[in-house]
């Protein structure tokens, strides 16, 4: 199963993306600022950089649940998938909504667990999950 992350949408306090699941639209995805390579990391103020990273399920202290994972990301641990509306809501990571709007994702727990069903079920077939970032 292969994910895909198109950020379409910049402003100085998130980024806002239409996620994939092979090719066909999945849900909207909030994440903090993307920042020039140049520039210097805000720790829990900066998305991820673009990039193709392996997606697992594991266990997360922070949440006490079995969640997303993404694996190999250069300069920071622990990236999950998860709900949440807005950048206040992430460190990080990928928030997933149905609905968007300025800085905002809505809906956000039913969209992940729609998501998360698709890529367990993925895992259990002995798939490999992987994501796509640009």
């Amino acid at each position: 199963m292969h994910l895909t992350l198109k950020r379409t949408t910049f402003t100085s306090e998130s980024t806002i993306g239409q996620l994939s699941i092979d090719g066909q639209f999945e849900c909207y995805v909030l994440e903090d600022v993307v920042r020039k390579p140049s520039t210097t990391k805000v720790y829990g103020k900066t998305a991820i950089p673009a990039g193709t990273y392996p997606v697992t399920i594991t266990h997360s202290n922070r949440f006490g649940r079995l969640m997303p994972l993404l694996g190999g990301v250069p300069g920071f641990a622990g990236i999950r998938i998860h709900s949440g509306n807005t950048a206040a809501d992430t460190e990080g990571c990928l928030l997933v909504g149905t609905t968007q709007a300025r800085d905002f994702v809505g809906n956000s727990r039913t969209a992940y667990a729609r998501l998360y069903m698709k890529i367990k079920a993925a895992i259990d077939r002995g798939n490999q999950v992987t994501i796509s970032i640009s």
